[in-house]
């Protein structure tokens, strides 16, 4: 049976710079090759334990950005629990002063460009502790990582820089962020998660748009907001609802709720009240009262017509989707 590989305590469940721990003899060179550890970057480490998610890729990418560096966009989006904004493989968004140029970095996208007099910047640089370490990240006692702060009592060597969670823009600059730098399929997605957990609302995003409506950006900005739906409850449902509305057709309801006969209320994750037409997705989101072919049934039963789509008719057949729910809506009245 091999050895347990080298893992100094002062490492454990860090991310940190392989030049540091080197000079500060707490590792060599050759067993950072090992398997308890895991190469983020040039020159930039991790223990292998840790989940290898885009929390880890934005600890990575912190340890090479200077101070005034804050991670923003998408990125930010998934540090304030967005976990469909970015995965592990995706490029970490950074926004820096327009002055300020950095150099190109593999897995790094830069902007000099957030929204106008937005709090979050200057707040965000106020949270910066100068070049000290942030929060390390360790397990807890149910397998998950959760941030904490560096005990006092002095747990690592001496310069040595360790990486935890770094600071991003708030939620509403983010959504603004990500709708001016994504493409709209996806942003919309990100933005309804944002609306959808209470990190912003409405109102913050009309007025984010209205401070930045001359700004590079800023008419897309607005135009993804008011595709943005807080009901939607799936990235692929999102994206669903915007490619409907952009071929033409009349803006769905998102969880539309439907009481029938029973006294039961269903929710319907697309539905045209008005021509009583729905669109089941998938069955990810089945009711308490019954399965997803239940609750078709259900529907249909009360009078409506039900259109199930799959995930993977989204992605091969639209064009089949969409002539399905416009022949239904046309069989209902609707005229376009």
């Amino acid at each position: 049976m091999p050895p347990p590989p080298h893992r100094p305590g002062v490492l454990a469940w860090q991310v940190f710079r392989g030049s540091d721990a080197i000079r500060q003899g707490l590792v060599t060179e050759h067993q950072l090759r090992s398997s308890a550890w895991l190469r983020l970057r040039h020159d930039v480490y991790a223990d292998a334990r840790l989940d290898r998610d885009h929390a880890l890729a934005c600890r990575a990418a912190a340890l090479r950005l200077p101070p005034e560096a804050v991670v923003a966009g998408p990125s930010a989006a998934y540090l304030h629990g967005v976990e469909h904004a970015a995965s592990f493989a995706d490029d970490v968004h950074v926004l820096v002063p327009r002055a300020m140029r950095l150099g190109p970095q593999r897995g790094l996208r830069v902007h000099s460009m957030g929204p106008a007099t937005s709090p979050s910047y200057a707040s965000a640089q106020s949270r910066k502790t100068g070049c000290g370490p942030g929060p390390a990240v360790r397990p807890t006692s149910d397998g998950r990582h959760t941030a904490v702060l560096p005990s006092p009592g002095g747990l690592r060597v001496a310069d040595l820089r360790t990486a935890g969670v770094p600071v991003a823009t708030d939620p509403t600059s983010a959504a603004w962020e990500t709708a001016v730098w994504l493409e709209p399929l996806r942003a919309v997605g990100i933005v309804d998660s944002l609306l959808r957990q209470g990190s912003t609302s409405r109102e913050a995003l009309a007025d984010v748009a209205d401070r930045n409506a001359e700004r590079p950006g800023g008419r897309r900005a607005r135009w993804v907001f008011g595709l943005a739906d807080p009901g939607a409850r799936s990235p692929a449902e999102s994206e669903l609802r915007v490619r409907l509305v952009l071929a033409g057709l009349p803006r769905p309801a998102a969880r539309h709720p439907v009481r029938v006969a029973s006294g039961l209320v269903l929710h319907a994750d697309l539905a045209w009240p008005a021509y009583r037409v729905a669109v089941a997705q998938d069955g990810q989101h089945a009711e308490a009262g019954g399965g997803h072919l239940d609750r078709i049934a259900t529907l249909a039963g009360a009078g409506w017509l039900v259109l199930p789509v799959t995930g993977r008719r989204l992605r091969q057949d639209f064009p089949g989707v969409l002539r399905e729910v416009r022949a239904a809506l046309g069989a209902r009245g609707w005229r376009q």
